[in-house]
């Protein structure tokens, strides 16, 4: 679900100019939604996603209006409508990958990354026939992979990159991430990107391993809270009591999980059990590992070079047709407060 087709990320561009054509007439209304008082419905973008699950804890709990602000998670399943309800301004921000706010930012919508949610914690990987034992033994293979974008595709790039080597340097079967691990279990491939259960089932056949999972590279495939700029800029004291409502709940899980677990499972309409089991996938960013994630003035956090590197990438593959600034995406005042 966090996957973006390249086709229908053409279409949003194209949604996103007449948006921005008819921005003149609806700017006035904006302005007044976007004002600065706590009793102003703050709406965010998000999905059935488990990393985005503490939100809605927040919610039920009441900490967004503990903080002072009064939050509305609108459920938007696809990560293309988020963005299209935010270039509206019919949401203020939504959830999703750091890679996938660099899409956001490139289609003319300015984007800050206020807040790290959560990273993928071996939910995603590479598998590979046993011989292969390293990145650079995937040189000449033939690799699954779904090119279409989204957080596997810029995880495998960056990987490569890491190692020294181009997606040239791979023979790229392109096919969804499932298929990608159908394929490579079937004999099909030597290598595929994919996710649970693949990863799994690829150590279950008598020729497959886990070359790479993504408990090895935290924070990498990361997701964050994306706001429109010209938000931040006049509510700053909503923005914090957001992020603060948000570490209030990491907390409040850590410290009752059976409460918090039965809430959140609800709220995403499985049974505690189905949340459970999802649960080692991913890793949720507290308050210290934000501010560690985000860095400081001084130290760039980790963020810094993916949105970095996501926006290199997608450049080079076409899928955005201008590199949007790092410096204007990234806002790591309010994690440091």
């Amino acid at each position: 679900m966090r996957k973006l087709g390249s086709l229908l990320f053409i279409m949003v561009l194209a949604s996103a100019a007449l948006l921005s054509g008819c921005g003149s007439s609806s700017k006035s209304s904006g302005e007044k939604s976007t004002g600065s008082s706590s009793k102003q419905t703050v709406k965010i973008g998000i999905s059935s996603w488990i990393g985005f699950a503490p939100m809605y804890l927040a919610e039920e709990k009441g900490f967004f209006k503990k903080h002072g602000v009064n939050v509305k998670l609108q459920t938007i399943q696809s990560a293309s409508d988020r963005r299209t309800a935010m270039a509206a301004n019919r949401i203020q921000g939504f959830m999703t990958t750091v890679d996938t706010h660099v899409m956001t930012a490139a289609a003319n919508i300015p984007v800050q990354q206020v807040l790290a949610l959560d990273t993928s914690s071996g939910g995603d990987g590479i598998v590979a026939k046993k011989e292969i034992k390293s990145i650079k033994d995937l040189k000449g293979k033939k690799v699954a992979l779904d090119t279409s974008g989204g957080a596997s595709y810029f995880w495998f790039m960056y990987m490569l990159d890491q190692n020294g080597m181009k997606l040239s340097d791979v023979n790229v079967v392109n096919m969804s991430a499932g298929d990608a691990g159908a394929a490579f279990v079937g004999k099909k491939v030597d290598a595929a990107v994919t996710w649970q259960p693949w990863l799994t089932k690829a150590t279950k056949t008598s020729f497959g391993h886990v070359l790479l999972s993504s408990d090895k590279t935290p924070g990498l495939i990361v997701d964050s809270l994306g706001l429109r700029t010209d938000f931040i800029k006049k509510n700053p004291k909503l923005v914090q009591g957001i992020v603060d409502a948000w570490f209030e709940a990491i907390d409040y899980a850590e410290k009752n999980p059976d409460d918090a677990d039965k809430i959140m499972a609800d709220k995403m309409g499985q049974t505690v059990d189905e949340f459970k089991a999802g649960k080692p996938d991913v890793t949720f960013y507290d308050k210290a590992g934000n501010r560690k994630y985000f860095g400081t003035k001084e130290n760039d956090g980790l963020i810094w070079d993916v949105t970095n590197k996501a926006a290199d990438f997608w450049l080079q593959e076409g899928l955005i047709k201008k590199k949007p600034s790092t410096k204007d995406m990234i806002n790591n005042k309010f994690v440091n407060n």
